[in-house]
């Protein structure tokens, strides 16, 4: 089966590349700004004369009031259109996206996406990226070989100063082989993820133990920008804060990089091991409102996990259930069944007043999403559980 699969790599560009990234990024966030701008006033106009019909902007209709948008990659543009217009149709779908807002070149993060056109794309010598409008070749380093169809790329560059790029192919996945095994998975702080198995992965608080090291470069930042300020010096000019910026950038950076690696070869096991994952749908944005634990949840990233699952799911054939927010899992015996009633965060073991056994709060709570998980799988028509 053929599936869409994402690669990703860092690339090294010179000074002449980095300025035509520089011209690109800008470029595509001008036409970004000006198609949002233009439908602002386009919805306007048709609130006052509703009888009128809106006609959407394009990026080809700005080549003449600006003229070095003939310089980037057109598909670049056209991308910028695709991905304002999924921005407005998933806003009016569901307000919880929000609104699409004008893109700022003081974003530290900048990228844009270009569409592989008859080979305009390609990998070149296992150590060259060509890309459209650019005729020299990039430097990349290429740490894995790339299977299938080139589709589409994105180049970014990262608050660090480095850049990198996103190779999306469609490529022949084979499946997995089959076990027969099921799981079921309670998230948490203290271990990230406990198995209905009674196995627990440990949360590495990749945040928590670079936290020294960030607040003393945060606080140099600091320091260094009040002087800047105090002197009276653009802050864009002041080398030192700049080279600050960089600093703490690259060990966020490396946070992210740490926490990625750790879901993905976690989410991989499980998907090889398993047939049938069963997982709670948690609410992460309304736990993220409760201060206390508010750090904690977004070191773990438990949505970032459970989109991997999924995605890796889908790829190798495999299910992944997933149980209501709702669903009292820490509140029910998984022995007897019996209802025991809620419990405070503190309460880490209890023991069942019907049946008497002991339980681990999350061992119990994993084995109960299972147990939840394999009846809803029941209940689904037979050509649905794949």
């Amino acid at each position: 089966m053929c599936k869409h699969k994402a690669y990703k790599f860092r690339i090294h560009p010179s000074d002449e590349q980095k300025t035509f990234f520089a011209k690109s990024f800008g470029c595509v966030r001008l036409v970004h700004n000006l198609m949002l701008h233009d439908r602002i006033v386009a919805y306007e106009t048709k609130k006052k004369t509703p009888g009128l019909r809106m006609k959407l902007p394009t990026p080809a209709q700005y080549k003449t009031d600006y003229p070095f948008l003939k310089e980037v990659d057109s598909l670049a543009l056209a991308n910028a259109q695709l991905h304002l217009d999924k921005a407005y149709k998933n806003f009016f779908q569901d307000k919880s996206f929000g609104f699409p807002k004008f893109k700022s070149k003081k974003n530290p993060v900048q990228s844009y996406t270009t569409n592989n056109q008859k080979g305009t794309v390609r990998i070149m010598d296992g150590k060259y990226l060509k890309v459209p409008k650019l005729k020299s070749l990039i430097r990349i380093k290429l740490h894995r070989q790339i299977k299938g169809l080139i589709k589409s790329i994105t180049l970014t560059k990262k608050p660090s100063g480095k850049y990198y790029v996103s190779i999306l192919c469609e490529e022949e996945i084979t499946e997995m082989p089959k076990t027969n095994a099921t799981i079921g998975i309670d998230l948490g702080i203290t271990d990230f993820a406990i198995l209905s198995n009674g196995d627990k992965s440990d949360n590495n608080r990749f945040t928590a133990k670079m936290a020294n090291k960030l607040t003393r470069e945060q606080r140099k930042l600091s320091r260094r920008t009040r002087l800047a300020k105090e002197k009276g010096i653009q802050l864009l000019d002041a080398k030192n804060v700049q080279k600050q910026k960089v600093t703490v950038a690259r060990l966020y950076e490396k946070v992210v990089n740490q926490r990625t690696d750790y879901l993905n070869k976690l989410s991989t096991d499980l998907i090889k091991k398993h047939d049938v994952i069963c997982i709670e749908d948690l609410h992460t944005k309304g736990m993220m409102r409760n201060r206390k634990l508010a750090r904690s949840i977004a070191d773990v990233s438990w949505s970032a996990f459970v989109a991997k699952l999924q995605y890796k799911a889908d790829w190798y054939d495999k299910q992944l259930v997933k149980i209501s927010r709702w669903y009292p899992s820490s509140q029910i015996c998984s022995t007897c069944g019996h209802l025991d009633g809620k419990k405070a965060l503190s309460i880490r073991t209890w023991t069942c007043s019907v049946c008497h056994t002991h339980h681990d709060r999350d061992v119990n709570a994993a084995k109960n999403i299972l147990a939840e998980g394999i009846r809803l799988l029941s209940t689904q028509p037979q050509g649905l559980r794949g």
